[in-house]
């Protein structure tokens, strides 16, 4: 599935167990070897009518949320059971979707963390202006986010800086890594590498955390269009938390081989 191009591979485990490693995370993300994809979504049973989300980055290791990711998974759910409105249960905590209407889904990502420690940085600084050339700022959104305000969000070369920020010391569980530029106080320009090692078409937890970053510094309204490479996503900073809406698309299903899982030994 995919989200603007974010795109992932979900596996329903909701029938057995999360049949997931990091070995095979891993391979799966390989896109020569595997199937590949920005991340990977995993649905289980929860309880109280809930259903649970785990997610892994391509590089094996795990993830907390993924917007992108979520609204998929939603959009798989509301086929299968006719409703409007769900409940998902993630590492980011309890996370509301809901149709809204025209193919689109959105998803409530929570309120933003704001605090150092909760980001989480290695010490407390102004989380507007880090120690970083370019004095980026600084938000959590279930994963940590490093977001820089440019002149032209086109001309950064994502992929020299985008691994060096991600590594950047102050992120002690490394970080997502956005360039955004303001075009007005509604609509913001958007590049993103994300943690895990790559580029994106765009990214839903990091538009949520620039639009966070730009409103907090009296840049846009709470509520804006971030333009991704991949197509642009509708976030809204409410007092409930940042509500994100955008379409999805099923690609295609399928099963692993054999001989792919055996090869993971």
């Amino acid at each position: 599935m995919h989200g603007l191009g974010n795109d992932f591979v979900v596996i329903d485990a909701r029938n057995g167990g999360d049949p997931v490693t990091p070995v095979l995370a891993k391979a799966l993300g390989d896109r020569h070897r595997g199937v590949g994809f920005d991340q990977l979504a995993v649905i289980g049973p929860g309880e109280n009518g809930e259903t649970n989300i785990d997610f892994w980055n391509s590089d094996g290791t795990r993830a907390n949320a993924c917007g992108n990711a979520t609204r998929c998974v939603a959009r798989l759910v509301m086929s299968e059971t006719g409703h409007d409105r769900l409940v998902f249960r993630t590492g980011r905590g309890q996370l509301i979707a809901e149709d809204a209407g025209n193919g689109l889904i959105r998803v409530n990502m929570g309120q933003p963390q704001q605090t150092w420690d909760t980001v989480p940085l290695a010490r407390d600084v102004d989380l507007d202006a880090l120690h970083i050339d370019g004095a980026p700022g600084a938000v959590g959104m279930g994963n940590p986010h490093c977001v820089f305000v440019v002149d032209d969000a086109e001309a950064v070369d994502l992929e020299a800086r985008g691994p060096v920020h991600e590594h950047d010391p102050l992120f002690p569980e490394r970080t997502n890594v956005e360039f955004v530029h303001v075009i007005d106080r509604q609509n913001i320009r958007m590049r993103v590498w994300e943690r895990g090692g790559m580029i994106t078409l765009a990214c839903g937890s990091g538009a949520c955390a620039a639009a966070v970053v730009t409103a907090r510094r009296g840049l846009t309204d709470r509520r804006v269009t971030i333009h991704l490479d991949g197509g642009p996503l509708e976030i809204d900073w409410r007092e409930d938390g940042v509500w994100m809406t955008g379409p999805t698309a099923l690609v295609f299903e399928g099963w692993l081989t054999r001989e792919f899982l055996d090869g993971l030994q």
